[in-house]
């Protein structure tokens, strides 16, 4: 792919990493209230929480981000190729 179309999608992938932050937030913090019953996850700097705890609520966050970030990616990946012709990771 050529170095403009790699510059055309830099704008589409950072308002996709933005988004996948934004609904990752969301979908984590629902989770969490029903598996916890606590509307918010422990943080690492809160003693009254275990290390196991906060660790188990950071690895679930992370995998939570990881899979919707792939997700919008890919979708945005998918819709500059069908504009372009390009796929923005090659």
């Amino acid at each position: 792919m050529s170095k403009g179309a790699k510059l055309a999608y830099r704008p589409i992938g950072l308002i996709g990493g933005i988004l996948a932050g934004t609904v990752s937030g969301v979908v984590f913090k629902q989770i969490w209230k029903k598996v916890a019953n606590e509307d918010d996850a422990p943080t690492a700097l809160q003693s009254e929480y275990s290390m196991k705890e906060v660790v188990l609520a950071a690895a679930i966050q992370g995998a939570i981000f990881a899979a919707t970030k792939a997700v919008v990616d890919r979708a945005g990946a998918r819709g500059f190729s069908k504009l372009t012709g390009a796929w923005p990771g090659d």
